[in-house]
């Protein structure tokens, strides 16, 4: 499967509520990596945060 139809049927970015410091999930979410090549190379990690401080 090509790396288009994978990324249009997983998704390629996630937003994920933060409360008091801690991902605010639910009781059965997680967060999970998945990786569909043979030989995985380095990765980069892109956060962006939006929000208010108190």
């Amino acid at each position: 499967m090509t790396s288009h139809i994978k990324s249009s049927i997983l998704g390629s970015s996630v937003s994920i509520p933060i409360t008091n410091g801690r991902f605010n999930l639910g009781t059965w979410q997680g967060v999970y990596l998945c990786e569909h090549r043979n030989r995985g190379g380095s990765r980069r990690l892109v956060v962006t945060l939006n929000g208010e401080t108190e």
